[in-house]
């Protein structure tokens, strides 16, 4: 009899394992379908925009696998995806406060790094160690803009520019250094925040395309394109284009997790964003193709560029549960 308990329970056992291993051999399945999905998207996004503008720069954050086909750095960098794009955006690769260096990702930030920009943004808990941060970055090969411990949502510009320079910045391979400002609650007017950015010599600025719900005119953004030292910058507009974030103009009274059914899960750590399935035409068509787009919008602002936050939503879709 126990003999026929422990046989029992050794099925059960190996039933339970074959289990979990089949569950974890799907979400990767579906994980890469996505990854796959995410690449036509970013591609999409590049050529709708450049139609409009042929020097138009994209740069997505962070999912720099993206850059490989079948999202993995033996099988080669994807041509199309590679073409699409001018640089890459990463957050925190040397430091974050938490997590340890992740070796792979930063192989691959080399690898793409010999044809692209790579643009780092690195946060400090302890603000000592933001000279550490940039110089383990330039030291790569890469800019950087470094957080430190009070400026964790992108709110203010720091005090010293890194590798400060007066060339004409035209390309974003011109480009020594970043401002990363997304956040505008430090600011209390439109015209404040652009005048202390007026006052700087970055060679990039990365803002939103809007000031609380005021966009920004194109009239606004070609005088931020002057350095304070008279050399020419390039503007870049944030946008996320893996997560839906429910106090833009494109917000529906009403929406709510599922509803519309593209709204997939909620972003843990952010309560008012949802990750999409961002292959699906409803959520595309808010993001580029039409006059009302967001994409369109950042064009029509007269921005040089879009900086494509969470393409790695492709992961966290069927991830992190």
């Amino acid at each position: 009899m126990l003999a026929i308990q422990l046989q029992a329970m050794k099925r059960n056992f190996i039933f339970m394992v074959l289990i979990i291993v089949f569950a974890g051999c799907f979400k990767e399945k579906r994980s890469g379908k996505a990854g796959e999905k995410m690449q036509d998207f970013v591609v999409d996004i590049s050529n709708y925009a450049r139609s409009i503008d042929s020097d138009f720069i994209i740069i997505p954050q962070n999912g720099v696998e993206l850059a490989y086909n079948n999202l993995e750095k033996p099988e080669g960098l994807n041509s199309r995806y590679m073409a699409a794009i001018d640089g890459f955006g990463t957050e925190e690769l040397f430091y974050n406060g938490i997590y340890a260096l992740d070796d792979e990702r930063l192989a691959m930030l080399r690898e793409v790094s010999a044809t692209k920009q790579v643009m780092i943004s690195e946060y400090v808990s302890d603000n000592n160690l933001a000279g550490d941060a940039y110089a383990r970055n330039y030291q790569e090969g890469f800019t950087c803009f470094t957080r430190l411990a009070n400026n964790y949502d992108y709110m203010y510009i720091p005090d010293s520019v890194p590798h400060e320079n007066s060339n004409n910045i035209t390309r974003l391979s011109d480009a020594q250094n970043f401002l990363y400002i997304i956040s505008t609650e430090n600011f209390q007017t439109k015209q404040e925040m652009m005048s202390a950015i007026s006052a700087t010599n970055y060679d990039v600025i990365l803002m939103d395309l809007f000031f609380a719900d005021d966009t920004f005119t194109a009239s606004e953004i070609a005088s931020l394109k002057t350095k304070a030292n008279g050399a020419h910058r390039l503007i870049i507009s944030y946008i996320s284009v893996g997560s839906a974030e429910n106090y833009r103009y494109y917000w529906k009274k009403g929406w709510g997790l599922h509803h519309p059914l593209w709204l997939k899960k909620k972003y843990d750590g952010y309560k008012d964003e949802f990750w999409v399935k961002f292959w699906k035409k409803d959520w595309q068509d808010i993001i580029y193709g039409g006059d009302d787009s967001y994409i369109k919008k950042i064009i029509d602002a007269g921005f040089d560029g879009a900086y494509l936050d969470n393409v790695e939503a492709y992961y966290f879709l069927y991830h992190k549960d």
